[in-house]
């Protein structure tokens, strides 16, 4: 498990952290570009060569893979003295982070590893400590020594820190620590059990759950867009590179940074409302990329789907409730209660089945199709294991969802359906 805390650097350390963040830019970079200049000269053609320029390296020469890029380190380091002042550790993971993207990349085939330019390097990996780095108020840095943490939640008993990662945000301003902590303790898969529920995500809804039941969806950006904007419009007319433009972006990055945090606050208090309400949750397995490159692409971004879905998943595994992913096509195009498709544009917001007669609104009618899907799916899996008085299989299911929505505002409870 990953915990965050927010660390409190003195502007020695500060200056020394950026520093680390430079040089491990420029090792990350260096590597990179060996790793792109091998694999340039293996695709010179056997009967020509470029008139221009050709990558001469000796066909004898191995790969420069991890092991061997991480060897180089030590005689790097007797060239370019300046690699001393970083932990060696440091630097390894920063070339383990550069094969990682590597591999990450040959296995989907695309997204080349990027060269990062000035200040797009923001963090760096601690990988091992021999005794606990926190005390009390202070986390030890090797190399940097004590600094300052906002310790708001103690390590649990039984837990071992593995590594910490040093965070820089708003740029270089806002320094946080993300601590790894690790237990033997094995904890088994989470079995379907209790109620179940399906939610459908929307921009006009941000949820809406199968019982009724739907949250609102705050804007966070267009909420803020008018004082980024004025903000923006102020850093534009400054001279680049000077002190005023400086402290000017430093703005906009916390802005950035403030919405943010709101955005992730709200997902995450969501997901721990989902979780009271049911054991069970389906949830569609939405294409987050293609949302945010369509027409709705600024509202699907703000809403942030693909960060709320990762949350819920995570929450729902801490406190011990199933969650499963369902295929998305066709739920809001298909009735829940007789399985008719009716087919409907966006700008129809009501669902009415011609066949049954079923009249919902159209995301809750979609969220109802998520559970029906998602128990099909646990059924034909085998995975469903015994059956409790709130199952939603069994009869009087509704009366249960209509005694625990009672004191829900945003409520809205269709006909029911047939079983």
């Amino acid at each position: 498990m990953n915990y965050t805390y927010r660390i409190y650097p003195d502007a020695a350390q500060q200056t020394q952290l950026l520093e680390w963040l430079e040089i491990c830019r420029s090792v990350y970079n260096y590597a990179l570009r060996e790793l792109k200049d091998w694999i340039a000269s293996r695709k010179c053609p056997l009967d020509r060569c470029s008139l221009e320029r050709e990558y001469i390296i000796p066909a004898d020469e191995p790969f420069p893979s991890y092991h061997r890029q991480q060897n180089n380190l030590p005689k790097a380091k007797k060239q370019f003295p300046h690699l001393g002042k970083v932990h060696s550790q440091v630097l390894q993971t920063t070339i383990r982070r550069l094969h990682d993207t590597w591999e990450a990349f040959q296995k989907r085939g695309h997204g080349f590893p990027r060269f990062k330019k000035f200040g797009q390097f923001k963090s760096f990996v601690f990988p091992q400590f021999k005794n606990n780095p926190i005390n009390g108020s202070t986390v030890k840095l090797p190399k940097i020594g004590e600094v300052p943490i906002n310790l708001h939640r103690p390590i649990p008993d039984g837990f071992k820190v593995k590594q910490v990662r040093v965070v820089s945000r708003v740029r270089g301003t806002q320094w946080y620590v993300v601590v790894t902590i690790e237990s033997p303790v094995s904890v088994p898969d989470i079995p379907i059990h209790g109620r179940a529920i399906g939610i459908d995500l929307g921009l006009e809804r941000f949820l809406t759950v199968s019982d009724g039941s739907f949250q609102e969806r705050p804007k966070f950006f267009r909420s803020m867009h008018r004082k980024l904007k004025l903000l923006q419009r102020r850093a534009a007319r400054k001279q680049k590179g000077s002190q005023n433009w400086e402290k000017a972006q430093t703005k906009v990055a916390r802005m950035h940074h403030r919405i943010a945090n709101r955005r992730k606050d709200f997902h995450l208090k969501t997901a721990h409302k989902l979780c009271d309400q049911a054991q069970t949750i389906f949830a569609e397995d939405l294409n987050v990329k293609g949302l945010a490159r369509g027409i709705l692409r600024k509202g699907c971004v703000d809403a942030a789907f693909g960060q709320f879905l990762s949350l819920t998943e995570w929450v729902c595994w801490k406190r011990g409730v199933y969650f499963a992913k369902v295929d998305p096509n066709g739920t809001s195009q298909t009735c829940p209660s007789c399985f008719a498709t009716v087919h409907k544009g966006l700008e129809v917001r009501e669902h009415h089945c011609p066949e049954c007669g079923y009249r919902t609104h159209r995301d809750h009618a979609a969220a109802e199709m998520v559970l029906r899907r998602g128990l099909e799916n646990v059924v034909a899996q085998g995975l469903w294991g015994r059956e409790t008085a709130c199952q939603v299989g069994l009869s009087g299911v509704y009366d249960l969802d209509k005694w625990r929505g009672a004191g829900i505002p945003n409520r809205e409870v269709g006909k029911p359906a047939l079983y």
